[in-house]
């Protein structure tokens, strides 16, 4: 046997079949040449098999990627699912010469047609706003593509059961990013959120009040530990501190301590308790600017998790 039919084969114990001859389990599947035999008496079980990985072998992330033939996945967020052609404002052709004015003028309509074309209905232009607002708040904390994509498939609902009409559209967006932050477990606050809007945290908090009611989007009850490692990144804290932190709100689970207490609170005060027991303090005021919370939340929740959890700290 080769070096190559040696690679080609792959020795599996634990399939669910057996060899009827034998009555064998362990069988071997040869891609070189298609079959699955027993490797007690060899008998072949099956022939010409498929063999659906790569034809190709990579040694590096880079390799894969290279010669990899398939393209990065269509996204939803456009109005028109990802699938339409851009003409950009004409400067320069595909070789980088200059384009003379009245080719320029004649490309600049194409591109006004272009853009008409692509929002003729009531509902693509108002898509098109959204999804501007929804890029300039997402770049802005740093929301991931598949947070974006629920987002504007929640707008959609909402535009579908009318719950756009009448109201703005940047606070349904708004209230949009938020529900699917939940849903993703990405710790944002509405308050980070509704900062960025015009309308303001009440606003904001009312569409998302009226998402959930008119929709029926089911939201999971928020969870402290998803904050946890984004105020320990942004104090430069180890991982022991996260770890610890995470264990201090898993016991303050179990004994109801989190029951109606903010999340983004509750985490920061773990991470402050957290670093302490570590040896890597911060002070409360650090902790909280990084948890976008007051001072005066961290105090009451580390003073509330020290006397639950009868830890042998100080109450300062």
């Amino acid at each position: 046997m080769d070096s190559r039919e040696k690679a080609g084969r792959e020795l599996i114990d634990t399939l669910p079949e057996k060899c009827p001859v034998c009555g064998g389990r362990r069988l071997i599947r040869s891609y070189e040449r298609g079959e699955v035999s027993c490797a007690q008496c060899g008998a072949v079980l099956t022939e010409k098999i498929i063999d659906t990985g790569p034809e190709w072998r990579a040694f590096t992330p880079e390799e894969k990627m290279k010669r990899s033939r398939a393209g990065t996945p269509l996204i939803s967020i456009a109005p028109e699912v990802g699938m339409s052609t851009v003409i950009e404002a004409p400067y320069k052709d595909a070789f980088g010469r200059s384009i003379d004015l009245k080719k320029r003028l004649e490309i600049l309509r194409w591109r006004k047609w272009q853009i008409r074309s692509q929002a003729h209905s009531s509902m693509e232009r108002n898509l098109t706003q959204a999804i501007a607002d929804l890029e300039r708040i997402s770049n802005i904390l740093g929301i991931p593509t598949n947070v974006k994509e629920e987002a504007i498939d929640t707008y959609r609902k909402a535009i579908e059961a009318g719950l756009v009409r009448g109201r703005s559209i940047e606070s349904v967006i708004a209230a949009s990013i938020y529900t699917a932050c939940r849903k993703w477990k990405v710790p944002r606050t509405l308050e980070e959120i509704a900062k960025y809007t015009k309308a303001g945290r009440k606003d904001v908090s009312r569409c998302y009040r009226l998402l959930l009611r008119e929709t029926g989007i089911r939201i999971p009850l928020p969870d402290p530990a998803d904050f946890v490692e984004r105020i320990s990144e942004t104090l430069k804290l180890s991982g022991i501190v996260q770890k610890r932190a995470a264990e201090l709100i898993k016991k303050a689970r179990e004994l109801r301590l989190t029951s109606g207490k903010d999340p983004a609170g509750m985490a920061a005060a773990a991470v402050y308790i957290a670093a302490l027991l570590e040896g890597e303090k911060r002070t409360q005021r650090e902790i909280a600017h990084a948890a976008q919370v007051t001072e005066v939340t961290v105090r009451n929740r580390y003073k509330e998790l020290v006397m639950g959890l009868k830890l042998d700290i100080p109450l300062t």
